[in-house]
């Protein structure tokens, strides 16, 4: 896969960008504290604590988004990063979508299906034929999206402690 891809939709630019750049960094802590003071609230009715979502934060390195069987895009809405999707090889014909998230200032304009169609689009360029997620239930938002994305669900296809759902899409030739 080329390291200059990237995809531009109106005021939109996709594009491939190492997991450890500073806009990367940036919106992965905006992901994990997103998702993490949800559950948290959810179980607790507190938010995260400092000291956990710090340890969080670092435990994903991100690793399984470095090339060569992944990648991670940054959705830029006109120059601000504001969202990522990221793209990892399972096998010879099924990658796996992860940090699907666009800032709260971001959304509704456009840039999901924007990430959603460069993912898809970074998925068949490493000869898939399948992508697959894993979400929690809490997520509504998210499984509204892959569902309007004619994602379906599927059974388990791994295990841990936030996965509760499990989505699959067959990728039409583009």
């Amino acid at each position: 896969m080329s390291s200059a891809w990237t995809v531009t939709r109106e005021h939109w630019t996709i594009s491939r960008e190492p997991v450890d750049s500073p806009a990367a960094t940036a919106l992965w802590r905006a992901y994990y504290t997103e998702v993490s003071d949800r559950w948290y609230l959810k179980e607790t009715g507190r938010p995260t604590a400092p000291d956990e979502l710090e340890r969080g934060i670092a435990e994903e390195t991100g690793e399984g988004l470095r090339a060569p069987d992944g990648l991670l895009l940054v959705a830029r809405l006109r120059g601000e990063p504001v969202g990522t999707a990221g793209v990892r090889r399972l096998d010879a014909t099924t990658c796996e979508l992860k940090r699907v998230f666009l800032l709260p200032s971001a959304r509704g304009k456009g840039g999901a299906g924007a990430l959603m169609d460069a993912a898809e689009e970074a998925a068949r360029a490493f000869g898939a034929r399948r992508l697959v997620l894993d979400t929690r239930l809490d997520l509504v938002e998210a499984r509204k999206l892959y569902a309007k994305r004619g994602f379906a669900e599927i059974p388990a296809y791994n295990s841990g402690a936030y996965q509760e759902i499990w989505y699959g899409k067959e990728l039409a030739d583009s």
